[in-house]
């Protein structure tokens, strides 16, 4: 049964950072969509990937230590 639930701890996890991952996809094709008809410059868009990525690192991060501490309590009982 704890097998189980850890198991879908660990789906729900990766389907989290499958959305994060999504999301920054999406917002990237966005930025180069908006440099390419000169709404933002080069410059502008590199900066957005950049935070994008870090964005990204941190909320999957974050994902994957909810996923644990998750886990642990399943652990517990």
């Amino acid at each position: 049964r704890r097998r189980d639930l850890v198991k879908l701890v660990a789906r729900r996890v990766e389907e989290g950072r499958v959305a994060i991952r999504n999301i920054r996809r999406d917002s990237i094709n966005d930025l180069r969509e908006f440099e390419k008809e000169k709404m933002i410059s080069e410059d502008e868009l590199h900066r957005g990937i950049e935070e994008m990525q870090e964005l990204t690192d941190r909320y999957i991060e974050r994902v994957d230590e909810v996923g644990k501490a998750k886990e642990a309590e399943i652990m517990e009982v």
